[in-house]
């Protein structure tokens, strides 16, 4: 199959109604991050660059762009949890990615429960139905390939304990549409829901 293609060079802008990058990969797991300033505040924050990196150990990792409160408290503290943002959860969410001072706290903000973890000190966000708690293992600056820096933190995590609704739970395998995670898409406002009908199987060759 051949395609006509709009082809851009970043550096030279996109010549786009919308920069098409974020949705071009996408959609993408968010990173619903919780983290405690040094003075006891609780952070509740949204990341829409967040993924998995490594199983042995298992490394989870979020980019902020700007350094932002997620990133001072965590280098603080050395810690932070990433809760699984779901439908039902969308709209706070949604509340707690406000630019707000550093002294309100988001779950308050977006009247979510702070639940206390069991290995680190920073609590998880009560009503998500998968949370881990992280161990920092590296913060980066982003550079570019001219090696200078950007304005972006690159903040990897190892995952030190995991909670799972056990609803989620089909004969022991985890059920990812049954929580019905939502994930960040392309333009201002777009995300989408993962739902079973959209399940496909494909196992690997070999």
């Amino acid at each position: 199959m051949s395609h006509d293609f709009h082809f851009y060079e970043p550096a030279a802008g996109h010549g786009l109604p919308h920069d098409p990058f974020n949705a071009l990969v996408a959609p993408r797991p968010i990173g619903w991050i919780s983290s405690v300033a040094a003075d006891g505040t609780y952070n509740l924050a949204p990341y829409s660059f967040f993924n998995a990196f490594n199983y042995t150990p298992p490394i989870v990792g979020f980019a902020s762009v700007g350094y932002k409160d997620s990133v001072a408290n965590i280098e603080a503290t050395g810690e932070f949890c990433w809760n699984l943002a779901t439908r039902d959860l969308a709209e706070p969410m949604n509340e707690s990615c406000a630019a707000v001072e550093a002294s309100v706290d988001e779950f308050e903000l977006a009247g979510l429960t702070p639940a206390a973890s069991r290995v680190i000190s920073v609590p998880r966000v009560a009503e998500a139905p998968v949370s881990f708690e992280c161990r920092v293992s590296q913060v980066l600056r982003l550079t570019g390939a001219d090696g200078d820096q950007t304005d972006t933190w690159m903040v990897f995590g190892e995952v030190v304990g995991v909670y799972i609704a056990t609803h989620l739970l089909v004969d022991g395998i985890y059920d990812t549409a049954a929580a019905r995670p939502i994930l960040r898409a392309g333009g201002p406002a777009d995300y989408f829901e993962i739902s079973a009908d959209q399940r496909f199987q494909m196992h690997r060759p070999g």
